[in-house]
């Protein structure tokens, strides 16, 4: 009898054990956390494709945001040279010389937060939306941009300011 209650009891412990060990489901959906950090600090999972034009202008103003926040002319240059078409660097430089500010950000500043948006696609482009977070605290200031990527390519081949309708 004995026998049979520790094994009883034995079983149970183990039953209760289980559902306290995560599934392979489970262990890829949050990074994880050091104490007093909270759920809404921790980073989303970022993923892209290298077939999508929308992806190529997220990778491009992370990267760009991030070599002009360090002062990196040159990587600046070179991404410009990978990312936009050449008639789109040209225009760029135009713009540059009137307006003595960034054509790709449209600022003579950094922005602190960006975020890419998908737009539309039509006719061989793509449009793709760029939010520029100006400031920090809890009213920034925003800009935004419309950016045009050929689906050939995926190169940029337009940047231009745009309004947003709320």
């Amino acid at each position: 009898m004995l026998k049979t209650v520790l094994h009883t009891v034995l079983a149970s412990a183990l039953l209760t054990l289980v559902p306290a060990v995560p599934s392979a489901a489970d262990t890829t959906t949050s990074a994880p956390r050091g104490a007093g950090v909270q759920a809404d600090t921790v980073p989303a999972d970022r993923s892209g494709t290298a077939e999508s034009a929308f992806d190529h202008v997220a990778n491009f103003y992370g990267a760009y945001v991030d070599a002009r926040g360090f002062a990196s002319e040159e990587l600046g240059q070179e991404l410009r040279r990978h990312y936009l078409t050449a008639d789109l660097r040209r225009r760029l430089a135009e713009w540059e010389g009137r307006h003595a500010a960034d054509g790709v950000l449209r600022a003579q500043g950094v922005p602190t937060v960006w975020k890419v948006s998908y737009g539309d696609s039509a006719m061989g482009h793509t449009w793709t939306r760029v939010r520029l977070a100006w400031g920090t605290g809890k009213h920034p200031a925003y800009t935004y941009l419309s950016v045009r990527s050929d689906l050939a390519t995926k190169l940029i081949s337009d940047i231009s300011t745009t309004t947003v309708r709320r």
